[in-house]
């Protein structure tokens, strides 16, 4: 199977938003009960840096990135949201999405990428990990769902290519 990683266009959404709610269904991805339309989605997240992971003309995955503030003192701070289709979990198809979204993301000027990760998410903190980001904390009973207080794991990296004095 070959995989590209593109540039993540309009059209796209059907099926971004697919692998999304394949995410939301497993109850370990994010906070979220459903996918949102378009327009909040797109208002939500920064535009040069939205990416997806192709086989063919079919989309297995995708990787975003969403400002942490509108203050302008945290314009290089941004968090990070990485899904990929069920059916294509392990093949390493994440790593591949969160190596080049690193990439986009320091040569649009972000020096801090953060993300936050329910601790039973295995396979997206070892993907995290593995690509320069540590663990800097855990928020207990940040948020119910179903019912149930959930903690998150919180991760960052800070990039090497841009100086931070």
């Amino acid at each position: 199977m070959t995989i590209t990683i593109e540039y993540m266009e309009p059209s796209d959404w059907k099926q971004v938003s697919s692998i999304y709610l394949e995410g939301i269904s497993t109850g370990n991805a994010t906070f979220q009960t459903s996918a949102p339309s378009y327009e909040d989605w797109d208002n939500g997240h920064v535009k040069s840096c939205r990416l997806v992971a192709k086989t063919g003309d079919k989309i297995v995955g995708w990787a975003v990135l969403s400002p942490t503030s509108s203050r302008c003192v945290y314009a290089g701070v941004a968090e990070v949201s990485i899904y990929v289709g069920l059916e294509y979990s392990g093949k390493g198809i994440g790593s591949l999405l969160l190596k080049r979204l690193i990439e986009e993301s320091e040569q649009h000027g972000f020096w801090t990428l953060q993300s936050g990760i329910f601790p039973e998410n295995i396979s997206s903190l070892k993907i995290h990990k593995k690509n320069g980001f540590r663990e800097i904390g855990r928020r207990e009973k940040l948020g119910k769902m179903n019912g149930v207080w959930r903690d998150v794991v919180l991760l960052e990296r800070r990039s090497t290519k841009i100086g931070i004095d």
